[in-house]
């Protein structure tokens, strides 16, 4: 069983900045793969970044240059450092993790992981 849980949500104004952290269990086995995702209300769950265990990211093109995924493997904590925040940014923040097959590429598809943190808020203000 991995568990995830999320801290680092708020509310910010447009412009602002924030740093969501992810600490998780993930790190005990490798490889493994990790992601992003945010849901706004009456929308659909969507993949913002995934980071693997090589550390090879990807990112949606909605979030490219204004948010980076990094992890602390010492501290066996996920990050999501989101700059130039927008109102569309607003929504409930999750992490997710699993172990796909070497053949798979890590990326920020739902259906990649099994295994998710309960969510941490954005609202991002105009």
């Amino acid at each position: 069983q991995v568990h995830l849980v999320e801290s680092g949500g708020g509310s910010v104004q447009a412009g602002g900045s924030l740093r969501l952290s992810c600490v998780t269990s993930i790190y005990t086995y490798s490889p493994y793969c990790m992601g992003w995702f945010r849901q706004a209300p009456g929308k659909e769950r969507e993949g913002v970044a995934a980071i693997d265990s090589d550390g090879s990211t990807s990112y949606a093109d909605s979030v490219k240059g204004r948010f980076t995924i990094s992890q602390n493997n010492a501290k066996n904590t996920l990050y999501l450092q989101m700059n130039s925040l927008k109102p569309e940014d607003t929504a409930m923040y999750s992490c997710a993790a699993d172990y796909p097959p070497p053949e798979i590429l890590c990326r920020a598809s739902p259906s990649l992981f099994g295994y998710w943190g309960q969510g941490t808020q954005v609202t991002v203000s105009s």
